[in-house]
């Protein structure tokens, strides 16, 4: 179930899904007993799965408190000292010490002879440069607890000498990641976990008490939220008169890197202990660095920021940022910026907790290229009643590190933005129908409860009322899920479900879909499925006259417009196989489109497209090599078309942008050509030039709500009459589309005319310049009787003369 344990933690890099957390700090917040491992399996299946259990510590022995109460140079190494150090014994000990940060009366771990170290199966006495020593004090890195140390590792000047270092650091301790889905930022806390705990164990919640701390002066920063629908709440205070050297306690450092986040300063450290305690992401600004008060805003155009880690970002203008009088102080949610950054030398502090609205934040850290702790969470939603909370806690642990004067707490909500709570109807009869399995209403009802959720009795069931922190339970059906998942899905019996199978008319349009598929397959197509997402570029290139749908969170800078056409998407299919030697393509896809309308709505459009370039058939000793060409692509159209009971449509030459204007068409309708059916055409070469496709690259689309199975097709039995051929030979303007030859012998001939095929054009000798000859053979049936050869003849001559009228077109002699 989980990996392998390894030898001992260490600093490694999350993942950007875990969260990982010391069982022995959960342990303070819920009363439970059980082991790590039976802790894990519980809520691995409550849908917290676990990812890994490490020992918050290295197998270790025999390392004990020492202090050292005398230093002296050694006579024979510069860089060694002579220390002695006092571990509880009867008498200290001679260390031989290298290390650069010892001092007189400081506290570090002393491993004794004997004791076991990692590397090292016994520590045994030994000489240096001539000197005994007899033991060894130890770095952080030196016992396992890091993979990087600078110097000895300094305890707390409190710690009994010869106290065991396990014992006082509380070493024997298990470090759990849990890799948690994005619903689930509760859990991105300590308070979260132990909630969640408390619910799955029954077991005592024992929150920590965090009391309003009184303010000591009168000082306030002005702040101004410009933004309130991204930033509905902001909390802050000033605290003056801190000491932002002092250290970081051992217990805030140990439990921050038992969750994988190193030891900054007391400042940021305190910032960061709170976000895990209880999941509020917070920042701290040097008072003294900051100009005038603080807005919360969007950048400005042309305006960059500095941030903490020294990188430097030109600021779009859709930023959420923290800013003072002089500019940009910070991407807000995500990370402070170094100009207003504390340090060592700080004095006092502006404290900043806020709420930011996750839909208004997405994407914002992606953009940067960053991501951090604080907009991992905020990103998922964090409660909004949080930042007070956070600021007190805040408050009390910097006023006992660190001294300090707070001021008051500046709060600054707009209640009409905040997240709101709608009651949710659950139904007994729905959670037993849904989970197979009676559980009773006092289970639902205490389950429910225990979740943090308003639970009031209606008609047959509950009106319920989510959590703050829960941002994920919208319906009933997520009310059932948490029933089920803390109940037990183990304690669910196994059963098949019986469902009513009742008669359900034919989807039409679904059918329809899946035969043009089949046909496209059989014509030598493949299926292509590209992202209904692109370019901007692609899109000003195939559709100009749209305007652009931009997405809010994209995937990335090339996929931040949806499609108005699948052309470009397809485009690129074709150019992914050509750089892999593939010549030869034909590729459809099915999806939506999706365009504006007049009202601002957005409308999506089912389409059918398809794409080829290359030959025409796969090349083979008995066939030719020809081409693909616009004529495959128009057959390949009336195929699917035929497969919809329609007529023959009608192709009107028509201009597209990014098409050949010679060679590009309108699909319409037969009987009513304002009726667009679809596009058909040959991709300009300079067009497909400038995105390195080839040139002879053919593309169409259809329609599938304009295209709809008509009627049923209807059948009738086989002819017992012949049929009758007659070739026609015509003269007409070598512009003048076929098309409406086609529809004027049709017209004419009327319903005894069941074909009419052009097998033939010419242009050339005997021929005049700007004409061509097109060669027709019409085929003629009645299906109650011979035609005689009389009528038919009558009915070539109103061909003719109909042809002369309409299209200026003459029988060739």
């Amino acid at each position: 179930l989980f990996r392998e344990r390894s030898a001992f933690s260490q600093s490694v890099q999350r993942s950007d899904t875990l969260m990982r957390f010391s069982y022995r700090w959960l342990k303070e917040w819920v009363d439970i007993e059980v082991d790590t491992q039976t802790f894990a399996d519980t809520i691995t299946m409550a849908g917290l799965e676990v990812d890994s259990i490490e020992p918050a510590a290295a197998d270790f022995s025999g390392v004990v408190v020492g202090e050292v109460i005398d230093i002296q140079p050694h006579p024979d190494a510069d860089r060694l000292k002579v220390c002695q150090v006092d571990v509880g014994q009867a008498e200290p000990l001679n260390i031989v010490c290298g290390a650069s940060n010892v001092v007189l009366g400081m506290k570090a771990p002393v491993a004794l002879i004997g004791a076991r170290l990692p590397g090292i199966k016994k520590l045994k006495a030994s000489k240096l440069r001539g000197i005994k020593s007899f033991g060894m004090m130890c770095s952080a890195e030196e016992l396992g607890m890091s993979t990087e140390s600078e110097g000895l590792f300094v305890l707390p000047a409190d710690a009994a000498n010869g106290q065991d270092i396990r014992d006082l650091l509380q070493l024997d301790d298990d470090c759990i990641d849990v890799d948690l889905t994005p619903n689930r930022s509760d859990c991105l806390s300590i308070s979260g976990l132990a909630r969640e705990a408390s619910t799955l164990f029954e077991a005592s919640y024992r929150p920590v008490e965090i009391d309003p701390v009184p303010a000591e002066t009168d000082t306030i920063l002005d702040v101004h939220v410009e933004d309130t629908a991204a930033c509905p709440r902001y909390a802050g205070r000033v605290i003056q008169d801190i000491d932002a050297a002092a250290s970081t306690p051992w217990w805030i450092v140990e439990k921050l890197r038992r969750s994988g986040i190193r030891s900054i300063s007391t400042v940021v450290d305190i910032t960061n202990y709170v976000m895990l305690e209880i999941g509020q992401p917070m920042h701290a600004f040097d008072l003294d660095r900051l100009h005038g008060g603080i807005a919360v805003r969007r950048a400005n155009e042309n305006e960059s920021l500095v941030l903490l880690d020294g990188k430097t970002i030109d600021l779009s203008s859709d930023t959420l940022i923290i800013a003072d009088q002089e500019g940009p102080l910070a991407l807000a949610g995500i990370m402070g910026g170094e100009a207003s950054g504390v340090t060592e030398k700080t004095h006092s502090i502006f404290l900043e907790a806020a709420f930011f609205d996750p839909d208004q934040l997405s994407g914002q850290a992606r953009h940067y290229g960053l991501h951090t702790d604080s907009s991992h969470r905020f990103e998922r939603g964090v409660a909004y009643t949080l930042p007070e909370q956070a600021i007190e806690r805040a408050t009390h642990l910097l006023k006992s590190i660190c001294g300090g004067r707070p001021g008051p707490v500046v709060d600054i909500t707009e209640p009409d933005k905040l997240p709101s709570r709608t009651p949710i109807t659950l139904r007994l009869h729905k959670i037993h129908e849904q989970l197979a399995h009676p559980i009773s209403q006092e289970d639902i009802s205490r389950i429910l409860k225990n979740l943090g959720m308003t639970c009031d009795l209606h008609r047959d069931g509950w009106k319920v009322t989510p959590p703050d922190f829960r941002f994920d339970i919208q319906i009933e059906a997520d009310l059932i899920e948490e029933i089920a998942r803390v109940y037990g899905y183990n304690r669910l019996p196994s059963q098949t479900q019986k469902l009513e199978l009742l008669p359900s008319a034919r989807n039409c349009n679904i059918s329809f879909a899946h035969r043009c598929q089949e046909i496209l397959i059989q014509r030598g197509y493949h299926e292509a499925v590209t992202y209904s997402f692109i370019d901007e570029s692609l899109h000003s290139l195939f559709c100009p006259d749209q305007p652009p749908i931009r997405l809010k969170n994209p995937i990335s800078d090339s996929l931040g417009i949806m499609r108005g056409s699948l052309l470009p998407g397809l485009c690129q299919a074709v150019g992914f196989n050509c750089n892999r030697q593939q010549t030869d393509i034909h590729l459809y896809e099915t999806g939506r489109q999706f365009t504006t309308k007049s009202d601002g709505s957005i409308e999506e459009i089912p389409v059918l497209a398809g794409i080829l370039t290359g030959l025409r058939d796969p090349q083979h000793w008995d066939t030719g090599s020809e081409p693909a060409d616009f004529f495959d692509a128009k057959s390949d159209i009336e195929a699917l078309i035929n497969e919809s009971n329609r007529a023959m449509p009608r192709f009107q030459q028509a201009t597209r942008p990014g098409f050949h204007p010679g060679q590009c068409a309108r699909i319409t309708s037969a009987d009513h050509d304002k009726i667009t059916l679809g596009w058909v055409g040959k991709i300009h070469p300079t067009v497909a030039r400038q995105i390195d496709l080839p040139e002879n690259l053919y593309f169409f689309e259809l329609y599938l709500e304009e295209l709809r199975e008509q009627d049923l097709t209807h059948f009738q039995p086989l002819p017992r009459f012949p049929t009758v051929s007659r070739d026609l030979a015509i003269l007409a303007d070598q512009h003048l589309p076929s098309d409406e030859l086609l529809d004027t012998l049709r017209q004419t001939a009327g319903k005894k005319l069941v074909d009419c095929v052009i097998f033939d054009v010419y242009r050339g000798k005997n021929i005049h310049p700007g004409q061509k000859s097109i060669a027709i053979r019409l085929t003629f049936q009645d299906f109650s009787r011979t035609l005689e050869e009389e009528e038919i003849n009558t009915i070539i001559n109103e061909i003719v003369n109909q042809l002369e009228v309409r299209n200026g077109a003459k029988l060739r002699d």
